[in-house]
């Protein structure tokens, strides 16, 4: 498949990655996975932004309606928020012209409402990262960005936890992928860190459902057990890339969590709507 997507060296065939897609998407996905770190910068340069596009256009496919973003709420002053003096003038010159201050439950503030979901999706870059495990990390980053615009985190791990996007945002879903695609496997797996890691991240969310994501085969390689940090996390449902699922499901029936077994890059999205239902 290579020489017909990439027939000259630091060139990409748009009409046979159209063709693959349309026949082979989970192994054109993870061609394009292996040439996002090619030695040669100009097709590397190429195959991530043609990754990146796939990625997002694939995370779009079968979506739900209704994202979970904030929206903002009147409510009276004493629960919280910034005053709105539009709303409250009313009030404030009555009690004023009664020679008195206006209370609380007389005046209106603005604030944000609970958003319905936030998700904390965690990657495992520990060991090998690349091909059709780091592809389907950019799709399950990309469809939980469709899923929780308004509260995303996105947490990669190794030996330790580093965060490429906090639940208060600032990083677009375009900018999300790109640097997905950028990753690079090393190290053991620290999962009970990234876990803790998961469960602060979430601790700053507004929302009402809080989830995390985990992308991993959950077999912890270091000497911390990750299994009381798995017990405290609201919600917990992970994706294994790995055909020995075992170790997924026992951290998964530990948390009163859900696992699915993700059998190529392009099941993600689908596979993270079932299991949020």
């Amino acid at each position: 498949m290579f020489e017909d997507i990439s027939p000259e060296v630091g060139e990409i065939d748009e009409a046979a990655v159209d063709e693959a897609m349309a026949s082979s998407p989970d192994d054109l996905m993870a061609l394009l996975g292996d040439m996002v770190q090619a030695t040669d910068e100009e097709l590397r340069r190429k195959a991530k932004e043609l990754a990146a596009r796939l990625v997002l256009d694939r995370a779009r496919i079968g979506q739900p309606g209704g994202r979970g973003t904030a929206r903002m709420r009147r409510v009276p002053a004493d629960y919280g928020g910034d005053i709105d003096l539009d709303a409250s003038m009313d009030a404030i010159i009555e009690a004023r012209a009664g020679g008195r201050d206006a209370s609380l439950d007389e005046i209106w503030a603005r604030d944000w409402a609970r958003t319905d979901l936030a998700i904390c999706v965690v990657l495992d870059t520990s060991g090998s990262m690349s091909g059709d495990r780091l592809t389907a990390s950019a799709l399950s980053a990309a469809a939980c960005a469709w899923r929780a615009p308004g509260e995303l985190s996105v947490l990669q791990f190794a030996k330790e936890v580093t965060v490429i996007r906090p639940i208060e945002g600032g990083k677009s879903s375009g900018a999300l992928v790109g640097e997905v695609l950028g990753l690079r496997g090393h190290g053991v797996t620290g999962l009970a860190g990234a876990l803790k890691a998961a469960a602060d991240e979430l601790g700053r969310a507004r929302a009402s459902r809080r989830v995390v994501l985990l992308l991993s085969d959950c077999r912890a390689t270091d000497d911390e057990d990750p299994i009381p940090f798995a017990k405290r996390i609201d919600e917990l449902l992970i994706l294994t890339p790995d055909d020995d699922t075992e170790a997924a499901e026992e951290l998964a029936a530990e948390a009163n969590g859900k696992w699915r077994y993700l059998p190529g890059p392009t099941a993600a999205p689908q596979l993270i709507n079932d299991l949020l239902g």
